[in-house]
């Protein structure tokens, strides 16, 4: 994913974190002067004013794409997801979704003419032939590993890059991270060039899943890595290459931000919010096949110290670093949901929008889906239980909050069970009850943040719409929090 951020008068057009410019809603310019205009970086997100709508309409669509990294293209003025094995899907409101290029179809993207024919006799494009050769890619009879992992895309003056991971075999810490470019968004792309590698060595970390963002001041950084020593930073220059390009040198691979361990962790992202004048880290641990989850933690500063709510060190490996977003779930009378992770984030009409993967039930297929984050009164993220239709947070009174809902709440650490849903019963005057019996107490303040007890467990949180696609597909009321722990809660109205 990408989240691109709108530059009003340079040579960077990128669709990361905020809204409004001058020259369109998240275009950039593509003249001369100043590459970055700190003012549009300080464009803060605004409270709730106005009172909640609930969504009367969906129009949602699926379409496959592994690994998503969202850019906005100010040209196409479309969104674009790009994942692993050269997938593409479009959308103009990131709620339907066209797909532009499925599993494998390399040739949608690169030249499709002069193949370069790599081990197992498998083909590549020509233009990532450096790429493939340096990375000694191997067969090993698994076509996963002949693509391109995690591309991350972003326009400098009037070119696109496309940075991507490639490894010599499945599962292996021989990997490296380069980039392509093209004219048009969709390509075709060509002229690689490596921006960092791993040789496997003990304490390099995997050039894989690369995420590039801007910090506050306009410098540009790459965010990378997964288990194998973890996921680092590493500064870029205004061209997009690396400021330190030297292996032999101790800042090659920049600066460790969340440690690896026993689980995977991968897929990072960084966005920056400037109303909480925080840096987000996003990542995913676990298995994509089984136990994908969702975790978060933030920093004042690009190259951290990032902690979690529970101030865990994250250069020291701990199953519960980090602030749980998601697991797998369940709500009775809905789908499975397997494996939701490996996301990127883009600020569109003020509004911060997850971009992920999620299986329908283990061993399925992945598809991408959206989710609107918000934030706690603490600056905490908390990720909406629905897909995405369009819906904007506003204000909302407690007796119009009042009834059942379906409740969630989200296991601890990385594993396959799923938390399922149970129906508990909101009173006006602030009780949760499990049928007759008084399991709780919830409050809302400034018609929006929540307050939530249950089981003993308080968890803060907002109110806002969704759209529920189970049972009676409608606008509903829904709930986020989480807790001092770090895990979270999810309630849906279920009426």
């Amino acid at each position: 994913m990408k989240k691109r951020y709108p530059v009003l008068a340079g040579i960077l057009s990128v669709a990361l974190l905020f809204g409004t410019v001058a020259c369109g809603e998240e275009g950039g310019g593509t003249g001369s002067g100043d590459w970055y205009d700190k003012d549009i970086w300080m464009t803060a997100a605004t409270a709730p004013t106005a009172e909640a709508v609930l969504p009367t309409s969906a129009n949602l669509s699926t379409v496959a794409v592994h690994d998503p990294s969202v850019f906005y293209d100010d040209v196409t003025e479309k969104y674009y997801a790009f994942g692993t094995h050269y997938a593409v899907a479009s959308s103009s409101d990131l709620i339907s979704w066209k797909q532009e290029a499925s599993d494998n179809g390399w040739t949608t993207l690169y030249d499709k003419e002069n193949p370069f024919v790599g081990a197992g006799n498998r083909s590549w494009p020509r233009a990532l032939e450096k790429s493939v050769t340096a990375a000694a890619v191997q067969d090993k009879g698994n076509d996963t590993i002949s693509t391109t992992w995690a591309p991350d895309v972003m326009k400098i003056g009037s070119r696109y890059y496309m940075y991507y991971s490639i490894t010599d075999a499945f599962g292996s810490s021989k990997s490296l991270i380069g980039r392509v470019s093209a004219r048009n968004v969709m390509g075709p792309y060509s002229n690689d060039e490596i921006i960092v590698q791993s040789f496997g060595g003990g304490g390099q970390p995997n050039c894989i899943d690369p995420e590039l963002f801007y910090d506050k001041e306009g410098k540009l950084w790459m965010v990378y890595g997964s288990h194998y020593a973890g996921i680092f930073i590493k500064e870029l220059d205004k061209d997009g290459l690396p400021v330190v390009s030297d292996s032999t040198s101790d800042d090659y691979y920049g600066t460790l931000v969340w440690k690896g361990g026993a689980k995977v962790v991968e897929g990072p992202f960084v966005f920056y919010n400037a109303e909480t004048d925080y840096y987000y880290l996003m990542t995913t641990f676990g298995d994509l096949s089984s136990d994908y989850n969702m975790r978060v933690a933030r920093s004042k500063s690009p190259t951290g110290p990032y902690t979690d709510i529970a101030e865990h060190d994250l250069t020291r490996y701990s199953d519960d670093n980090g602030v749980k977003l998601a697991g797998n779930y369940q709500f009775t009378g809905g789908a499975t949901n397997t494996a939701l992770g490996h996301n990127s984030v883009i600020k569109k009409d003020g509004k911060y929008l997850v971009v992920c993967h999620v299986r329908n039930a283990v061993g399925g297929m992945h598809h991408l889906e959206v989710r609107q984050l918000y934030f706690n009164k603490d600056g905490w993220p908390v990720m909406s239980p629905d897909r995405y239709v369009g819906e904007s947070v506003g204000t909302v009174t407690a007796d119009k909050l009042a009834g059942d809902y379906d409740v969630i709440v989200h296991t601890k650490g990385t594993t396959k069970d799923y938390a399922k849903s149970a129906v508990y019963s909101l009173t006006a005057d602030g009780k949760i009850l499990s049928g007759e019996t008084e399991a709780g107490t919830w409050s809302i303040s400034e018609g929006y943040y929540c307050t939530i007890t249950l089981s003993g467990v308080t968890y803060n949180g907002v109110v806002a719409p969704g759209w529920r696609d189970y049972g009676t597909a409608k606008g509903v009321y829904c709930m986020t929090a989480t807790s001092d722990a770090g895990l979270p809660i999810w309630l849906n109205f279920a009426g």
